[in-house]
């Protein structure tokens, strides 16, 4: 009987000039590889690519899953572990399953009792908590925020109330294109004694991290942040 493939879960680089983070273990193992599932095929290749793989291209396998995907399909995706595959599931920036939908992957090969083994690698979640200086005891990511203004204010104005309730850390991301206008939004709402924090470009050359006060901030130039993976992070005093 054929022993069944691992499922490897492969932290990919936060953005351009990233892939120097990346431990060398999981390039080892990423090389060992044929199948992969990925956000987007054309970002796992180009990641592949900066690795100097020891494959050619046209050896590698890739699935796609994103948004589009049909969850029928996704089951599918791990056929090859049948015939002892090993397959590794790359998310389109970061680890796998964290904000990614890689984890709807992870929950089925669970359920086909196969080995899942996570790499160690760049979470932007992770490493803007730990930069941040705010509570890293106790906080919670919430993805996307409503992009019309006036359900953005709600939205930051509930998270600013259950910081200070709970004291907990409040993390979360927009779309790249529209980061200044939640900065800006953000300053109009939030209460001056908030601590407020960009994480801008993890882990790439141009990384930039800094926690102060709404109040400071106002005093403060903020850095354009058009159009650059950033996460943001607040705590209520």
């Amino acid at each position: 009987m054929t022993q069944k493939g691992k499922l490897y879960l492969i932290p990919a680089p936060l953005g351009e000039g990233g892939t120097p983070v990346i431990p060398a273990y999981v390039i080892q193992v990423l090389h060992q590889l044929d199948y992969f599932i990925a956000e987007r095929a054309k970002t796992a290749r180009a990641f592949i690519k900066t690795t100097d793989p020891v494959k050619p291209f046209d050896a590698l396998h890739f699935s796609e899953l994103n948004k589009h995907t049909n969850p029928a399909d996704i089951a599918a995706m791990l056929n090859p572990t049948d015939e002892g595959h090993d397959i590794g599931l790359l998310s389109e920036a970061g680890c796998p399953g964290i904000a990614d939908p890689g984890a709807a992957v992870v929950q089925i090969a669970h359920e086909r009792k196969l080995t899942v083994v996570p790499l160690v690698g760049p979470s932007s979640i992770l490493l803007a908590l730990m930069a941040s200086g705010l509570n890293g005891q106790q906080f919670c990511f919430h993805g996307y925020l409503p992009p019309q203004k006036n359900e953005l204010s709600r939205a930051l104005r509930q998270l600013e109330q259950e910081s200070a309730r709970t004291n907990r850390t409040q993390l979360f991301i927009e779309t790249p294109y529209r980061n200044n206008s939640l900065v800006e939004q953000a300053l109009q709402t939030l209460q001056p004694t908030t601590s407020f924090c960009l994480a801008v470009d993890l882990t790439l050359p141009t990384e930039y991290v800094r926690t102060l006060t709404i109040a400071d901030w106002q005093r403060t130039k903020v850095p354009d942040l058009h159009k650059r993976p950033a996460i943001f992070l607040l705590q209520a005093k």
